[in-house]
């Protein structure tokens, strides 16, 4: 699904041809992945409520990757476009019968799970308070979620739900200077209400290694999911995180 970054990159590097390419940053970030709760029922009415956290075990360490490009223009304001894959493996045994999709897992089989929620996002965002060392910015993101569900036993039966669909996000930004752009921060995407939730948000730190490349390290919290007819399914994934912020 690489295909739907494509649209709001292309706008960005659109921009970006018309200004001065200092105002260009890419933002990498990688680190480790703790998988929390991840409770599943598809379909919502008549299928089987289980939990890939409690009932199976996660393989292997889930390194997540984001990518991201900035554009500031006219001072204040700001273009990103992100992308975030995740994708997190689970085995075990089913702990009852499991309906789901189309198909029963039967209690007591080896099973292998997939939990993936990639995301695909254009934030606007603009600075509202820039007052002594702090920074305060506020903005919206259109956000494009491609998640998957799929189960599979040793027999062969395989059963899936893809979910592709776009969410409004509301997004906020605030820093702190420490002088030298030393920089502590908070940033998150998020809203919650009618069937679903989504919520994306980052603490941490920035420390310049040089005049276009900061370091970056923190903490990311992950959370959402909907309860809908066709599906129900809340997750948490937190994650400890660093990379790297480049001036071009």
């Amino acid at each position: 699904m690489v295909r739907l970054f494509v649209l709001p990159l292309t706008m960005v590097l659109f921009l970006m041809g018309s200004h001065s390419r200092a105002q260009v940053t890419i933002d990498v970030e990688s680190g480790l992945a703790f998988p929390g709760y991840n409770d599943v029922r598809i379909p919502n009415k008549m299928g089987t409520l289980f939990s890939f956290q409690e009932d199976f075990e996660t393989e292997g360490p889930v390194i997540p990757l984001r990518i991201r490009l900035g554009y500031r223009f006219n001072e204040k304001n700001h273009l990103f476009a992100l992308y975030a894959p995740l994708g997190i493996n689970y085995n075990g045994n089913a702990a009852n019968d499991i309906n789901f999709q189309s198909s029963v897992f039967r209690q007591g089989e080896a099973l292998d799970g997939y939990y993936q929620f990639n995301s695909y996002r254009l934030t606007y965002r603009r600075e509202i308070i820039s007052s002594g060392n702090w920074l305060v910015g506020v903005g919206f993101t259109a956000k494009i979620r491609d998640a998957r569900v799929r189960l599979a036993n040793d027999q062969g039966l395989r059963d899936k739900k893809d979910d592709l669909g776009f969410v409004p996000l509301l997004h906020l930004y605030t820093s702190y200077d420490f002088g030298g752009e030393k920089l502590i921060y908070f940033e998150g995407d998020g809203l919650a209400g009618g069937p679903g939730r989504a919520f994306d948000l980052f603490l941490g730190t920035r420390l310049p290694v040089t005049d276009r490349m900061d370091i970056k390290a923190g903490y990311r919290f992950l959370e959402g999911g909907a309860n809908v007819n066709e599906v129900y399914n809340f997750t948490l994934v937190q994650f400890a995180v660093a990379g790297l912020y480049i001036q071009l």
